[in-house]
């Protein structure tokens, strides 16, 4: 209840925060030489002293002009002087591109266009070539152009940036989920999965998006925790009044091809439209709930999304909305197989058998993956300005979303598990989880123009993530013959319900002052800038998991899908042999929090017409609390068990310096350096074990520390015309006490968070290209073509208790070494548009686990190696027609080649007398996703 009371009262309060300026921004170009660009024309606002003139590209801009009526003046030496009026509104940015001839042009051949300042794609570009910092966006507008529908796929079409297939996160120069961070509007924002660190940016799609920003290099006004990058997505605001409406329907390949046989959870019947309601205690779930998977009638993807503006007037101020609403459910089918080793163990230990023909704790060849996902979005931005000088405003997104999800394993009865009673073979495993999140982002914003110099900034947020796992099913039984299953009963948690909640709190803001000094230049900029501010951050964690476990040895049914008979009460009651047994474990608990304060001052300064740059100084404080009762945990001083408290306290400065070198108009140097850090997650210091569904142990680890981070980048830029660009860049990091997953030793082989080494390198390059194949005769490309690559070198030392077979250092756990994206785009650029785009992703194989020795005194030969999830390419097509200025249609296929998704291990296989018998890289984990076709109608009212 006190999440609806605060926002009601933050909606009441105010609504969302405007800029109260607009912009003219174009192109001339030459009539009289092949609509050359024409450089070093002016451009005069009539009746005012504000002028400017066009660059090599043939390209100008107004900033910060009032909303109104302007008429502006072009004129050439030797060409006729043009007058056209514009119409400037609050926060747009309108594109005037005009020809120039020694005779008048005619006015019809004038291009207007009005859209809002951060989706247009000159804009941007113009913005990127003023930055200070390197920093790459895409807008709304080219978004639109080449057919992406989401936040995460936007992200690729970046240099560096790359989206896992596999996992669904990007990674931002080959590094991953711990290095990067995300926000929104400038403030912190939670991740959808608490298992990540950043949202999953599939969340946000682009009816909700003005523009996706990504800095990769840093500046002190932002928070210290990250290395590869910052992701900020601009949330859309009111462009203009309207309505529209869209659907669409698809299917997946893999799905279809089961002829109505998909699973799904006995959970999903407690479930409506993604919203799960606990009808019963966990205990009493064990009888009053079956324990058989239902059947999924209709595996038809479908979505629906609604848009709407609306402007109006409250006291005499003009009141602007934005609103977009989405829900959608979508299926997914995988198939594979999965193993799991311990150790390169023959004839010590692990009888090679026919079942089980290595040292394989698992291996299951027929593995089956049933995805129902739901997803629904909520957002609302209103926009309203006090006075010419004070603005403030609100922001809110609402997520819930839902995974049900049927894991099986074994039904052909080929599985193998290393000492399960009563058989190792014929090994059966089912598991039925329901996941939902729920997440709230709140943002109040402000902005006051104290002075003609003077600005200060300010913007809160609070955000609150609920996840929930409230009925996980896990079965594991022997099949032992084709008419007789009965269940395994190592432990007594074999056959088992359990629940898992976390709660996540946030609240966050920042305040910045930005005073202007010197003498105005002939752009009407001054040359020095002094930005003062701080941030504040306070991060909650309330988690708890309870497992209920059956002892049901001995019971015998017909096949592994008549569980449901076995649970009843009347077995529960009975004083025979054999009798079901409950087992009530403990709840598994751990309680977290983040304080961050900072402050920080940073100089924006332009020595002269070349050479700018901005220098600054961070002061953070960053205090991380965890306590924790969970059962796999023993303390090492007291020998106390479950129990643990840590806390962990960073106070450091962290400076950072860009530089701008202009050689021409057309091309700039950057250089830019900083300190950065990466603080361990919650989930990484909690010794909590999470078991997936495959049987992998996750575990943290409360002995990590936090690394620090050295970052240098070079920059070379090229734009040969307003829509496009050539660039390239060498980047260099060096981490302090990197962060990695890696196989724990000991004979349960698990999976837990590290400090491996002392330090890593990260030494990469980076090349982007974006040019314009064909033209159309107003100078703008209908045949695109966007690539970019990018090598890298990684090297780690590695502490000795990671040292084994010779093997001192490793490649970073999760980076990819090489990332290629690409896509081509056709746009009729014509009134009824038809967009036709291919795009092409590829990262090289990176770390999913760093290996280590089973036993250190025989490090050589006992160890397990490091998991590697290979490379792989990823084709998407989407095509678009515009019918009139209301329908459109959209037909998209992704995943079209339908990559194998595979993780892979070294094995090495010794005698007794330590000389190697094999040696072989062994698929460890392989499945297809199956590709996803959709069609989708949006009408315009």
């Amino acid at each position: 209840m006190r999440i609806y009371t605060l926002l009601f009262l933050m909606f009441s309060a105010t609504i969302m925060y405007a800029q109260n300026t607009g912009s003219i921004v174009g192109k001339l170009i030459d009539k009289e030489y092949n609509n050359e660009p024409l450089p070093f024309a002016n451009i005069l606002i009539k009746g005012t002293t504000t002028g400017t003139t066009s660059d090599f590209d043939g390209l100008y801009a107004f900033e910060n002009l009032t909303p109104g009526s302007y008429t502006l003046i072009f004129s050439f030496v030797g060409y006729e002087t043009q007058e056209i009026t514009v119409t400037v509104e609050t926060d747009k940015v309108t594109e005037v591109n005009v020809p120039m001839a020694a005779s008048a042009a005619s006015l019809s051949e004038v291009i207007i266009t009005t859209t809002t300042r951060k989706e247009s794609e000159v804009a941007l570009l113009l913005e990127q070539k003023k930055a200070l910092e390197i920093k790459e966006s895409i807008g709304a507008e080219r978004l639109s152009e080449i057919g992406v529908s989401d936040a995460a796929g936007a992200t690729t079409k970046i240099s560096g940036v790359t989206k896992s297939e596999g996992s669904g996160d990007v990674y931002i120069r080959g590094l991953g989920d711990r290095y990067l961070s995300t926000s929104m509007n400038g403030l912190p924002i939670p991740s959808d999965d608490v298992n990540n660190k950043n949202i999953n940016l599939n969340l946000f799609t682009t009816n909700i998006i003005e523009n996706i920003g990504i800095s990769k290099t840093y500046t002190t006004s932002s928070y210290a925790d990250q290395a590869s990058g910052n992701v900020d997505v601009v949330s859309k605001k009111y462009s203009k009044k309207g309505f529209s409406i869209g659907i669409s329907s698809g299917l997946n390949t893999a799905v279809t091809g089961l002829d109505g046989d998909f699973k799904k959870t006995i959970i999903s019947d407690d479930a409506t439209f993604g919203f799960h309601q606990k009808e019963f205690a966990l205990v009493d779930l064990i009888t009053n709930q079956g324990w058989d998977p239902l059947v999924q009638d209709n595996t038809t993807n479908f979505g629906i999304s609604l848009n709407g503006a609306y402007k109006f007037d409250v006291f005499g101020k003009e009141v602007k909305l934005f609103g977009a609403a989405s829900h959608g459910q979508s299926f997914e089918y995988r198939e594979g197989m999965f193993r799991s080793y311990r150790a390169n163990i023959e004839d010590n230990g692990f009888p090679r058998s026919t079942a089980n023909p290595s040292n394989a704790l698992n291996n299951v060849p027929d593995v089956q993956d049933y995805y129902s996902n739901i997803n629904t979005t909520a957002y609302l931005r209103g926009d309203i300005t006090l006075s010419d000088n004070h603005t403030i405003g609100y922001n809110h997104l609402f997520v819930n979303k839902s995974q049900d999800r049927v894991y099986e394993a074994g039904r052909n009865g080929l599985g193998y598990v290393f000492d399960q009673q009563p058989q190792e073979n014929g090994a059966f495993i089912r598991d039925q989880n329901f996941k939902q999140t729920t997440m709230f982002v709140n943002q109040l914003m402000g902005e006051h123009k104290l002075s003609e110099r003077n600005t200060l900034n300010w913007a809160d947020g609070y955000n609150f993530v609920l996840a929930e796992e409230p009925n996980r099913i896990r079965n594991e039984a022997n099949i032992l013959n084709p008419s007789e299953v009965t269940y395994a009963y190592v432990g007594g948690f074999q056959q088992r319900k359990s629940s898992q909640k976390i709660e996540d709190f946030e609240y966050n803001g920042y305040i910045q002052n930005a005073y202007e000094f010197g003498k105005l230049d002939e752009d009407e900029n001054r040359p020095l800038k002094l930005n003062v501010g701080g941030d504040f951050r306070y991060k909650e964690r309330d988690f708890k998991s309870q497992f209920i476990g059956v002892n049901a040895r001995d019971f015998i049914v017909p096949n592994v899908d008549s569980f449901t008979t076995t649970f009843t009460s009347s077995n529960f009651n009975t004083s025979s042999s054999p009798e079901l047994k409950l087992i009530e474990q403990q709840p598994d608990i751990y309680n977290a929090d983040l304080t961050t304060f900072a402050g920080y001052a940073n100089l924006d300064f332009g020595l002269n017409k070349r050479l700018s740059g901005n220098v600054g100084v961070r002061f953070e404080r960053d205090e991380i609390n965890v306590a924790w009762n969970v059962k796999n945990f023993i303390d090492r001083d007291t020998g106390t068990p479950r129990i643990g408290i840590l806390n962990r306290e960073y106070t450091d400065i962290y400076p950072s310096i860009n530089l701008k070198y202009a050689l021409n108009e057309k091309q700039f140097l950057r250089l830019a350096s900083s300190i950065t850090q990466t603080l361990p997650e919650f989930k990484e210091f909690a010794p909590f074990e999470y078991v997936s569904p495959t049987g992998r142990v996750i575990k943290g680890n409360p002995e990590l520390v936090k690394s620090a981070i050295f970052n240098i980048d070079a920059k070379w830029e090229f734009f040969p015309s307003s829509e496009e660009l050539f660039s390239a860049t060498a980047f260099y990091k060096n981490i302090q006490d990197p962060l990695n997953l890696a196989q724990a030793r000991g004979s349960a082989g698990i999976f837990q968070y590290y400090n491996t080494g002392d330090a890593a390198t990260v030494f990469g390059l980076e090349f982007e290209g974006r040019v314009s194949i064909l033209e159309n005769e107003d100078e703008k490309g209908i045949l695109n073509l966007t690539a970019n690559v990018t090598q890298m070198w990684f090297n780690q030392d590695l502490y000795e208790e990671f040292q084994y077979f010779n093997k001192t250092e490793s490649d970073l756990q999760g980076a990819s070494d090489f990332i290629l994206n690409g896509s081509l785009s056709y746009n009729s650029r014509k009134e009824n548009e038809f967009i036709a785009t291919l795009t092409g992703n590829y990262s090289s194989d990176k770390i999913y686990a760093l290996g280590s020795p089973e036993d250190l005194q025989n490090s050589a030969t006992l160890f397990n190696d490091e998991i590697i999830e290979k490379g792989f390419v990823t084709l998407d097509m989407v095509v678009s027609k515009q019918f009139n200025k209301n329908l459109s249609l959209k037909l998209s296929g992704k995943n079209l080649l339908n990559p194998s998704i595979e993780q892979a291990q070294q094995i090495t296989i010794f005698d007794v007398n330590d000389n190697i018998v094999s040696s072989s890289k062994d698929v460890v984990q392989s499945y297809k996703k199956g590709s996803q076709f959709s069609l989708g109608l949006t009408y315009k009212f």
